[in-house]
C-alpha cells in the first residue's frame, strides 16, 4: 500500500542525513522487535505464545535477548521520533505523532527495564499456576506497557486523521485498523481471555510496523 503524506518542506545538507538517520532508527525499530521476539518465541523451550506474552521471554537464562530487545527497539523509536517530528511539523497532527511515538519508545524502554515474572510453565520448571502476587517488577512492566501501547494506538490514530485531512481513504484505514488491532488485542489479554497473548502480540505487531512504513514514507521526502 502507498502512503502518501504531508510533509514540511524537505531539510537539507548535515540536517538532511541527521534526519535520515533518525527515520531509519524508526524504520528499524518495529522489525527488530518483532523478528527477535517471534524468533524467540519459536525456539525457546517451554514458550507456547497462545498462553505467554512475548514480555515473558524476559525471563530465564536468555532472558537477557528480550530486555536487550525491548531497550534497543525502544531506544530506536525515540531516536525516530524526533526525525518525524522534523518532516511532520506543521501538518496535520504533526505535533502529536512524534510525541506519541517518543512516549511509546521510552515505555519500551522501561519495560526492558522492569521483567514480567516467570509464570503459567515459562521458563521451563516454572510451577503452571499464576502467582498470587505481582512483583514490584512485574507492576513495573505493566504500568510501562500500558503507557507505551496506549499513546501507540493514540499515534495510530492521529495519524488517520492525518491521512484523512489529506482525502488518503486507504491509509486513513489502515492507520485506524492498526490502533484497533492493538487496543482490542491488549483488550483481550488485559480481560484473561483465552488466547490473549496471541491476540496482544498481532495487535502489537500491526501497530509497530505501521509506523516503521510511514517513517519509510517519510524518509522518501527527505
Amino acid at each position: 500500500m502507498a502512503v502518501a503524506l504531508e510533509t514540511a518542506p524537505a531539510p537539507v545538507g548535515r540536517t538532511a542525513a541527521s534526519t535520515r538517520l533518525l527515520l531509519g532508527a524508526a524504520i528499524a525499530s518495529a522489525p527488530l522487535w518483532t523478528v527477535v521476539s517471534l524468533a524467540q518465541a519459536a525456539t525457546r523451550e517451554g514458550f507456547d505464545l497462545t498462553r505467554h506474552p512475548l514480555s515473558m521471554l524476559s525471563n530465564g537464562s536468555l532472558g537477557w535477548l528480550q530486555i536487550a530487545n525491548f531497550t534497543l527497539a525502544g531506544a530506536l523509536a525515540v531516536a525516530g521520533a524526533f526525525g518525524l517530528r522534523r518532516v511532520l511539523r506543521g501538518t496535520p497532527g504533526g505535533s502529536w505523532i512524534p510525541g506519541l511515538i517518543l512516549v511509546h519508545g521510552a515505555g519500551m524502554i522501561a519495560a526492558g527495564a522492569f521483567v514480567m515474572d516467570p509464570a503459567a510453565g515459562f521458563p521451563s520448571g516454572t510451577p503452571l499456576d499464576t502467582p498470587a502476587a505481582l512483583s514490584g517488577h512485574a507492576l513495573g512492566h505493566m504500568a510501562a506497557g500500558t503507557v507505551s501501547f496506549s499513546a501507540l494506538i493514540a499515534a495510530c490514530y492521529v495519524l488517520g486523521h492525518h491521512f484523512s485531512r489529506n482525502g488518503r481513504r486507504g491509509t486513513t484505514a489502515a492507520s485506524r485498523v492498526a490502533g484497533t488491532a492493538l487496543l482490542l488485542g491488549n483488550g483481550w489479554a488485559m480481560t484473561g481471555g483465552q488466547g490473549g497473548s496471541l491476540t496482544l502480540a498481532v495487535g502489537a505487531v500491526t501497530a509497530m510496523l505501521w509506523i516503521s512504513l510511514v517513517a519509510a514514507r517519510c524518509l522518501r521526502t527527505v
